[in-house]
């Protein structure tokens, strides 16, 4: 099976954005633990929101067809409820290609370093993480508009 990446030198330069969200479950007292700064590793959101920001950057390196863009813009926001970290990353560029595998690969690498941080925290008397769980990673919104 052959693989190739879409041919866009046809296609016009547009700004582009989306948007992805995703979050972990975590125990509560493991919220507890990050809300109050007090992980061993350190501030589990800032390392997030930086890695995030990171794994923009990062996407044509891991996810192999897509395309290198010139990122314009990356804002990463999290929330913490009662069980959960939610990530929301909003991406944009100027590009003939859309940007949502970013928005994507950013909130993934976020909620995977928050379980790197957390994991200590999370694990049962076996090395199992039971209550722990990334869900409903999804491009929540996609802009598309000439300029």
């Amino acid at each position: 099976m052959a693989f190739k990446q879409v041919d866009v030198s046809n296609k016009p330069v547009v700004y582009r954005e989306a948007t992805a969200t995703g979050r972990i479950r975590l125990k509560s007292s493991t919220i507890d633990l990050v809300r109050r700064g007090k992980t061993e590793k350190g501030d589990s959101l800032a390392l997030a929101a930086t890695a995030a920001i990171l794994a923009v950057k990062q996407t044509p390196t891991v996810v192999a067809l897509t395309h290198p863009l010139k990122i314009e813009s990356t804002l990463p926001k999290l929330e913490i409820g009662k069980d959960w970290i939610r990530v929301t990353v909003t991406v944009s560029a100027h590009e003939k290609t859309g940007v949502e595998m970013e928005a994507l690969t950013a909130v993934s690498v976020a909620l995977l370093n928050i379980w790197d941080v957390v994991k200590a925290y999370e694990k049962d008397p076996d090395g199992q993480y039971p209550h722990t769980e990334i869900e409903s990673i999804r491009v929540t919104k996609k802009v598309k508009r000439a300029t």
